[in-house]
């Protein structure tokens, strides 16, 4: 997993596709963020794989195919060039901090979905299109609103949709303050991630951290000064994306597969998961292809098959 600050990212892992976040915070909807973490706005263009129809055309920077606006609050970009096979997932709900929604948790799932279904995408971007910050947590105007038995489902559907992010910006699991504690998996992967001890001190204190504590303690992995543009995150995301792009799809699925799942029982129980994750790589065309590549001295092909 990798991480930033002042403009940060981090990785997160979907179906066939690798995800990479840039200017996110990790666990659940308590995590508060602040900083400079997003460039210029892109212009609106057409609707693409589905989706309906925007209103109006707009010329797009160098590189972006297309842009898919949801409902204002979700922005779809499929990247082409050099950079084909990415796709940006930019949230833009301003009013509210990009906070999360029933309806950008809707939107946020329906996306996703889509993606995960589309064999041509190798990798997501999640950024921020609200400057100064990526996401301020839960909605907890809405959530004030909501009765008891529909906070629960709300809270699963944030934990379904970001798995593992994170940031440079201001952090922290501040959930107690409020009488409640960290939702959508906060208790589960925080000490997973940095311990039981640490985890219960920053979860008990609500402490906020800034992006070289958070990197000192384990939840980020790089800490990056600021561009004058503002997207230094970004352009680490997609550097990182770009490193991705290259590596046969079905072994970056498995391997994944065999962290996660690996990180979740003893060695002896991983190392079964692995070998079995191994073998589905083994009968696949990219595995073919790749030993060829590699005997005609040239860049493998892969198709994910």
């Amino acid at each position: 997993m990798a991480a930033a600050a002042p403009g940060a990212l981090g990785a997160l892992q979907a179906c066939r596709a690798r995800w990479v976040a840039a200017g996110c915070a990790p666990l659940g909807p308590g995590w508060r963020l602040s900083g400079p973490l997003t460039g210029p706005r892109l212009g609106s263009a057409t609707w693409v794989r589905g989706w309906a129809p925007a209103a109006g055309r707009a010329t797009l920077r160098r590189g972006y195919s297309s842009e898919v606006k949801t409902e204002d609050e979700l922005r779809v970009r499929y990247l082409e060039e050099e950079n084909r096979g990415i796709v940006v997932l930019g949230i833009n709900r301003a009013h509210a901090k990009n906070s999360f929604s029933k309806n950008l948790v809707k939107t946020l799932s329906k996306a996703v979905d889509a993606l995960k279904s589309d064999k041509k995408v190798r990798t997501v971007i999640v950024r921020s299109e609200v400057p100064g910050i990526f996401c301020a947590g839960a909605d907890l105007k809405e959530r004030a609103r909501m009765n008891p038995s529909e906070v629960g489902p709300f809270v699963s559907k944030i934990r379904a949709v970001i798995n593992e992010v994170a940031s440079s910006a201001k952090m922290g699991l501040v959930e107690t303050k409020l009488a409640i504690i960290p939702g959508g998996g906060g208790t589960q992967r925080l000490p997973r991630t940095i311990g039981t001890s640490l985890a219960k001190e920053l979860i008990f204190s609500a402490r906020v951290l800034d992006g070289q504590e958070a990197k000192a303690v384990g939840l980020i992995s790089h800490v990056l000064e600021q561009n004058a543009e503002g997207d230094a995150a970004y352009r680490k995301a997609l550097d990182l994306a770009r490193e991705f792009l290259p590596q046969g799809p079905v072994a970056m699925r498995v391997a994944k597969l065999a962290i996660n799942q690996g990180m979740e029982v003893d060695l002896i129980t991983g190392l079964a998961i692995e070998e079995a994750c191994y073998a589905q790589t083994i009968p696949t065309k990219d595995r073919l292809e790749g030993l060829l590549a590699f005997k005609e001295k040239r860049s493998p092909r892969y198709r994910g098959e």
